[in-house]
């Protein structure tokens, strides 16, 4: 048995990983793919079938412009929300946290920016971007903005980025930080890995 094992191992390569794929689309309307592979992540523009190739589904092409707000100065939402000036201004936004990969900041001159690129892959550490995340949004909080922090689809990265911050400055557990999220913006919900890390953020802030 202990050999077999030992021959899988050997034989294991990383080519035989699966390679993940996210698709964004930039403020300019520029379709980008994120790709990860070998443990390098790369941006390619996607290229878009021809008019004559038929899809096999229906393209869900509606902007996701819902905003959760997790507190009423710390809102969360997707790139869509980010890039729509009315959903900005309607919720008194002063302050974007930008946590996407390859996606571009819409309006510069209007809102006080930063962005910190996070590959939403399960093994990607999201803990080590929580210190510069948290920072950002304490300083929003206290020159009396509102912070939005979005990713891509306001699921995965952005929403790991508040419940780390949830627990952090309001002493929550991952399980209340979490609710709280999903109670702001349903669609929530960090990937496998983020997932755990939270649950070793938890254990690190009780300090076990």
């Amino acid at each position: 048995m202990h050999s077999l094992v030992q021959q899988e191992v050997r034989a294991f390569s990383r080519a035989k990983l699966r390679k993940q794929r996210t698709r964004v689309t930039t403020v300019t309307g520029r379709r980008l793919l994120e790709r990860w592979e070998d443990a390098r992540g790369h941006v390619v523009e996607a290229v878009e079938p021809r008019a004559a190739e038929a899809y096999g589904y229906v393209r869900d092409l509606s902007l996701d412009l819902q905003v959760g707000a997790v507190q009423p100065w710390l809102l969360l939402g997707s790139q869509d929300a980010a890039h729509d000036l009315d959903t900005l201004k309607k919720y008194k936004v002063t302050h974007i946290l930008n946590v996407a990969y390859g996606v571009e900041n819409a309006f510069l001159g209007d809102f006080t920016y930063k962005n910190v690129s996070i590959l939403d892959l399960p093994e990607t550490n999201v803990l080590s971007y929580f210190p510069e995340c948290f920072e950002f949004i304490e300083e929003g909080r206290s020159k009396g903005g509102v912070v939005l922090v979005h990713c891509n689809a306001g699921v995965s990265r952005a929403a790991a980025v508040v419940v780390g911050f949830l627990m952090k400055s309001e002493g929550l557990t991952l399980t209340r930080a979490l609710a709280e999220v999903k109670s702001a913006r349903p669609a929530a919900c960090p990937n496998s890995g983020f997932m755990d890390q939270l649950r070793g953020y938890q254990r690190a802030e009780d300090g076990q």
